[in-house]
């Protein structure tokens, strides 16, 4: 066994496990995809503490351990159709390739976007896609989706997000409230919307999701 994979199975067992992660379809996803692929070179020994990342400026690779409860609250389907929003370097894509049918993960910055794809291709993440565009519009002409995955934190969700979801979708997001984030599921049931509240996490803010005046979540 390598020591990343040591690692990668030591992340499992002493970060998540311990701390509520009882999906096992998460656990062995985030078992079978190597982390270090898609950090820095110089952070790939660092690639499973539970800490945010830093892979491009004003991006980072979410921590282990709230990555997985929002997969895990997510409750991601065999046969889902999922939004990747901020996929960044293409973890988060290759984790949830691994989780439903198809994946749309989108991506604005050039350079990780070519990152993301490249480990699409290395890992054989054949139903996922890796596509340019604005996060806070989505991608409406491919939805409706199942699950909407957001990859940081969120002051706002653009309606036209909300739209996307299919009858029954669920859009996973660490909502941040004046410095406090707090992990939030959207679920649609119709023409109706509610939220749930699940537990405290602190990742960074995604860009282009700060809050607009007079706007609830």
């Amino acid at each position: 066994m390598s020591d990343f994979e040591a690692a990668r199975r030591s992340m499992v067992d002493s970060q998540l496990r311990p701390n509520q992660v009882v999906d096992v379809r998460v656990a062995e996803a985030m078992a079978e995809v190597p982390r270090e692929m898609f950090v820095p070179d110089g952070l790939a020994d660092v690639a499973y503490v539970d800490e945010d990342l830093p892979i491009a400026p004003g991006r980072f690779l979410m921590e282990p351990v709230v990555f997985a409860r929002l997969l895990q609250a997510a409750a991601i389907e065999a046969d889902d159709v999922v939004l990747d929003l901020g996929c960044g370097s293409g973890y988060s894509t290759a984790v949830l390739a691994r989780l439903a049918a198809t994946v749309v993960a989108m991506e604005p910055d050039a350079d990780l976007r070519d990152k993301a794809e490249q480990a699409r291709v290395k890992m054989a993440a054949d139903n996922a896609v890796i596509v340019d565009g604005d996060l806070t519009a989505g991608t409406p002409g491919q939805g409706p989706f199942d699950v909407i995955f957001l990859n940081g934190a969120v002051e706002q969700i653009p309606d036209g997000l909300r739209d996307q979801l299919a009858d029954g979708g669920r859009l996973v997001a660490v909502h941040n409230r004046g410095g406090v984030g707090v992990t939030t599921v959207l679920e649609r049931q119709g023409e109706r919307f509610s939220t749930r509240e699940l537990f405290d996490a602190a990742i960074p803010l995604l860009p282009g999701f700060a809050k607009s005046p007079g706007f609830v979540f």
